[in-house]
């Protein structure tokens, strides 16, 4: 628990088009394909990426066995096709002539005999594990400030570079935000860190910064830039080669990045490729749906919440919440709370926040948590829509 009311913190952030995020979002796509087809499907999908090359393997199951295997020949064309709405046209990393190799296999039936129902047995979790939930009264979103706008900055560029605004710009970025929190409050940037790929080998960084830092300032709240403000973009200069041409990528490799920035504490497991009955991801949605409510409902204003679980046992061992000292109400009368309002089962968790649907792909860059609700479904575990049952139960 931080004590301290004037510090800074910094988080970081990076681009759909970061090697490690391309294969995050082919896992994502590879997923939500599979649960169009069949809500139940079953999916454990990870993705390598480096020059002119993709490599996609693990664990998918489908009920219905002729269609896994149609699903199967669709992989290399929905690897692609991420790749080229990502953006990536350059000659050693492009959508078109990538190679993609596929080596899925069907689920092992040891994992699905814990997972699955049966008689007289609900459905298991996934795996054993922990998880954490957290939300903050800092910003609207009820995020830490330092990763939700280390997100939108880089969210923004994205959306100039794909508008055609901004034509040098390429997919590869990164962010980091460094706050300054005053009386514990966040109250202005100290530093700026900004390095995103561009076409042209002539431009140098003050070229980069002019054209960045407007979008920079769209997105930053008013006044939290000021003279003293560091601004380092591309501090190494050039970047032209970058993408999996200029490093390698895995699906999973920025857990930090997916959930709060450093602010609170992870669990340790990665969520894109994983389908909701793996409670490494249904379970940490569960969490930041349930420490978002608390905070919304106004029974504190920091909320950090853990679930664990064995695999194949479907009801949490232990639930735990921490309010940082800013509770109304004891910690243990939430903790009580929130098995009451909340079936966390894994299919629990996957009924109330309807989680066995085509939604993923959305998630797998700038951030699982601290986004707008979809009318389709998307970001359900971002309503606030149990802070009454909360409340009624305290």
């Amino acid at each position: 628990m931080n004590t301290r009311r004037s510090y800074s913190f910094t988080s970081e952030s990076v681009s759909e088009g970061h090697p490690d995020k391309v294969c995050d979002r082919i896992s994502d796509a590879v997923l939500d394909a599979l649960l169009a087809e069949e809500s139940e499907a079953r999916v454990a999908c990870e993705a390598f990426a480096t020059t002119n090359r993709v490599i996609v393997g693990g664990e998918v199951g489908l009920a219905d066995k002729a269609k896994l295997r149609d699903y199967m020949v669709r992989i290399e064309d929905i690897a692609r096709e991420c790749i080229r709405d990502i953006g990536y046209e350059q000659d050693k990393f492009h959508w078109r002539d990538v190679e993609v190799t596929n080596l899925l296999h069907e689920q092992s039936a040891h994992i699905a005999q814990g997972v699955d129902a049966s008689s007289g047995k609900d459905e298991g979790a996934g795996d054993q594990g922990i998880m954490f939930g957290f939300a903050c009264d800092e910003t609207a979103e009820l995020m830490p400030a330092p990763i939700l706008y280390a997100h939108a900055m880089l969210r923004r560029l994205a959306e100039a570079r794909k508008s055609g605004a901004e034509p040098t710009l390429l997919p590869d970025a990164k962010s980091q935000l460094t706050v300054r929190y005053e009386n514990g409050r966040p109250v202005a940037v100290d530093s700026v860190v900004l390095s995103t790929q561009h076409r042209d080998e002539n431009q140098s960084r003050e070229d980069i910064r002019a054209i960045v830092e407007p979008y920079i300032r769209e997105v930053l709240p008013e006044g939290w830039l000021h003279d003293g403000t560091e601004w380092w973009v591309n501090p190494t200069g050039k970047f032209v080669i970058g993408g999996p041409d200029g490093d390698a990528g895995l699906t999973g490799r920025k857990i930090i990045v997916d959930t709060y920035g450093g602010a609170a504490p992870h669990g340790g497991g990665a969520f894109s490729g994983k389908d909701p009955t793996k409670v490494d991801r249904s379970a940490a949605y569960a969490a930041r749906y349930l420490a978002k409510n608390v905070v919304a409902a106004g029974l504190a204003t920091r909320c950090t919440l853990q679930l664990s679980y064995a695999i194949g046992v479907a009801k949490p061992l232990s639930v735990y919440v921490d309010t940082h000292g800013t509770g109304e109400v004891e910690a243990e009368a939430i903790e009580r709370a929130v098995r009451r309002v909340m079936d966390l089962t894994p299919r629990g968790i996957r009924t109330h926040l309807g989680l066995n649907r085509p939604i993923y792909q959305r998630t797998a860059a700038y951030g699982h948590f601290g986004r707008a609700p979809d009318a389709d479904g998307g970001f359900s575990w971002e309503r606030t829509d149990l802070a009454d049952a909360l409340t009624a139960e305290l």
